[in-house]
């Protein structure tokens, strides 16, 4: 019986041990290789063949959500599965745009996991009934966005980090960008949001939900 290939995309060595000892409880079924960030998780997959991609959103240098663009771009049929420790409220919709097929919080259970692995391994998209019904709801509502949902991929990025109370030369480090580059997308998330400082950006989020 062929072995379902997997490679788990995360910068934590505990949690990636940790599925990889969920994943080895189910038959054997699965053979599993590890990437550290999403530099090492593009190489491996240019240079192998994997069934299912599970990706972390939150890395250092090459996070999650660029990564899955350009592994998206480069291998179109490659299903990626995004666990994330974020709320589901605060990436889901963005990754699933992106081309993910599935977004699963990391403290779910472990049967879950599995739930979302062979639904993903037939063909489909695994998403919860929560998000299934904002996602019919966006759709009936035509288009109308909250603030936050106008900004791109990497003001929002931006926006969590700053949420989050990371300073501007933090944000900087961790997406291997200028402190230049950063505070012209702080000036950018300020303008389009309507609001005037960091402290406006941390209370809008947690007013919404949008911080765990």
């Amino acid at each position: 019986m062929k072995k379902t290939r997997i490679l788990i995309a995360d910068d934590h060595t505990i949690l990636r041990e940790g599925i990889k000892q969920i994943l080895s409880e189910r038959e054997n079924s699965f053979e599993v290789d590890e990437a550290s960030d999403g530099h090492e998780a593009l190489k491996k997959i240019n240079s192998n063949n994997y069934d299912l991609l599970i990706l972390d959103i939150s890395m250092p240098g090459l996070n999650g959500l660029d990564a899955l663009k350009q592994i998206k771009y480069s291998h179109p049929e490659l299903p990626v599965l995004i666990l994330s420790m974020y709320p589901e409220k605060q990436y889901a919709i963005r990754v699933l745009k992106a081309g993910a097929s599935g977004y699963l919080a990391k403290d779910s259970a472990p049967e879950m996991l599995f739930r979302a692995i062979e639904k993903i391994l037939a063909g489909g998209k695994f998403i919860s009934e929560s998000l299934a019904e904002r996602l019919a709801v966006e759709l009936v509502s035509g288009g109308d966005k909250l603030p936050h949902e106008r900004l791109s991929d990497r003001e929002y990025q931006v926006f969590s980090m700053i949420a989050s109370g990371l300073s501007i030369s933090e944000i900087a480090e961790q997406l291997s960008l200028s402190v230049k580059t950063v505070s012209t997308y702080r000036s950018r998330i300020l303008e389009k949001m309507g609001l005037r400082n960091n402290a406006e950006i941390i209370h809008y989020a947690i007013r919404n939900n949008l911080i765990s």
